[in-house]
């Protein structure tokens, strides 16, 4: 993989985003970090990332609605959005629905919580 491929990790776990990041870069990844979806759409204009790992579950903005305005926005629709939820398991708890999975135009799905080789297979599969 090029040393130049921007991933930006998107979840407002802390520890998650560090860890997925820490992994990310053992495989020589350029990675940057936001932790809520207004935060990471003002990482998405100044460093321009290859992919999105983005969490479906946040403040202020969920992962839903920032993978639906990226992909509508001709300037970022090409931006690989990998979405990690735990969804399915909180839907009896939440606003969240299957619906708005299946709707989304996310590129991929990783479950949570999340394995690192998988994700790295699936990261790679989609670059």
């Amino acid at each position: 993989m090029s040393n130049d491929t921007l991933i930006l990790v998107v979840d407002d776990d802390p520890d998650l985003v560090e860890s997925v990041s820490m992994r990310l870069e053992s495989e020589g990844f350029q990675v940057a970090k936001a932790y809520d979806g207004v935060e990471a759409w003002d990482r998405i204009k100044d460093a321009r990332p290859q992919m999105l790992i983005l969490d479906v579950m946040m403040p202020r903005k969920n992962g839903y609605e920032l993978c639906d305005e990226l992909k509508k926005d001709d300037n970022f629709k090409d931006i690989t959005v990998l979405l990690l939820t735990a969804v399915a398991d909180a839907i009896p708890y939440t606003t969240y629905t299957h619906m708005d999975g299946k709707t989304t135009l996310a590129d991929d799905f990783i479950p949570k919580p999340i394995n690192l080789d998988n994700l790295m297979e699936i990261v790679k599969d989609n670059l």
